[in-house]
């Protein structure tokens, strides 16, 4: 969390467009492919250059919300200019009516992560749920959006973590080696 908290607070509100130039160069699926991205939260990269790019790019976007605690996560569509209420958590989502999604690629913040895949989330599971439930159907891309000080050696990891196929950051975008 301090690595995080001291890239954000460094950031010149920059780090998002170079992330997300990052992220096209090397991730960019095909128009109209369904994309989740995160509505940043406290001190994580803020994922709305990325998600504005996207869109910009005729792919359909979507942001998370939670239907319940233990459950996979529920995609809903977003543009630029919808509101968000407030989620289960208090995080934003998109309204109940906003249509719901099944993502082939999902950006998924974090804090801290390594060059095998692996992430810290915030401890509740809900993306390595959705993306184990998500694999299960078949093939969905998973890329972690982070400063690039959130990067350590080797993140601790047990049976039901759920591996990140890249990363990106603001200085890079990283194929996983696992």
């Amino acid at each position: 969390r301090l690595a995080r908290a001291s890239a954000h607070a460094a950031d010149d509100g920059r780090a998002g467009e170079r992330a997300a130039a990052h992220f096209l160069a090397r991730f960019a699926p095909p128009s109209g492919t369904a994309v989740s991205a995160y509505w940043a939260m406290g001190e994580e990269m803020d994922a709305r250059p990325l998600m504005a790019a996207l869109h910009a790019r005729f792919m359909r976007v979507a942001l998370p919300a939670i239907r319940a605690r233990g459950q996979p996560l529920v995609f809903r569509l977003w543009q630029p200019g919808d509101a968000l209420v407030p989620g289960a958590l208090g995080i934003g989502e998109p309204r109940a009516e906003a249509p719901a999604v099944e993502p082939a690629c999902l950006v998924v913040p974090l804090l801290a992560f390594d060059r095998e895949g692996f992430r810290l989330g915030q401890g509740g599971g809900y993306y390595d749920r959705t993306l184990a439930a998500l694999r299960a159907k078949g093939r969905v891309l998973a890329i972690g959006l982070a400063y690039a000080a959130q990067e350590m050696a080797a993140v601790p990891h047990g049976a039901t973590d759920e591996p990140l196929d890249g990363i990106v950051t603001e200085r890079e975008a990283i194929e996983a080696t696992r």
